[in-house]
């Protein structure tokens, strides 16, 4: 299957995944708890090799990820729909798209405190003082309140990229020295 149907499929089952979690949310009236054990969840994943190879590898049939994310789940302390969200991703095969579902879940309950989502990529973790200024350039620019989704890539050497619909801001490192060294063939 080529890259972008993939994604596309990725897309599709984290958009639907994510509203379903969202309206359960909803009606429970836990969205910022359920967002919140979302992103302690993510934060887990991006932390460890181990749990990034159960969730991406088709290795690990059904059973085996259903066991494991039950016991992570319970070792973790969540509980509700977020425990029981997991687990049914777990037993349909779905892991691989959580980290999507995890973004979408944030644009919804964004959108429904009428708010525009930004992806931002720092090269290091950003500092509450640095993400409330961030917020607040990005309110000046954007009319709007701005929720953040924050990456840490090291690989960016420096700077940001923010991603805020269909706009992107690349002030990172890693794309100045890429142009520089293009600027320098092209005179030389």
């Amino acid at each position: 299957m080529p890259v972008a149907d993939t994604s596309q499929l990725i897309s599709g089952v984290a958009e639907r995944y994510a509203s379903s979690l969202f309206e359960l949310a909803l009606e429970a009236g836990n969205v910022e708890g359920v967002g919140s054990d979302l992103n302690r969840f993510q934060a887990m994943i991006d932390a460890s090799d181990d749990l990034k190879r159960l969730i991406q590898s088709p290795v690990f049939s059904a059973e085996e990820q259903t066991k494991a994310i039950a016991a992570i789940v319970e070792k973790a302390g969540f509980t509700g729909l977020v425990a029981n969200f997991l687990k049914v991703v777990a037993s349909n095969r779905r892991l691989f798209a959580v980290p999507g579902m995890v973004r979408a879940f944030r644009v919804i309950a964004a959108r429904h405190r009428g708010e525009i989502t930004a992806d931002v990529t720092s090269a290091h973790v950003l500092s509450a003082a640095q993400e409330t200024e961030l917020k607040a350039a990005l309110k000046g620019v954007t009319g709007k309140d701005v929720a953040i989704a924050v990456t840490v890539d090291p690989s960016i050497l420096g700077g940001l990229i923010v991603k805020v619909g269909s706009r992107q801001i690349d002030t990172s490192l890693r794309t100045k020295l890429s142009t520089l060294k293009l600027a320098l063939k092209e005179v030389g």
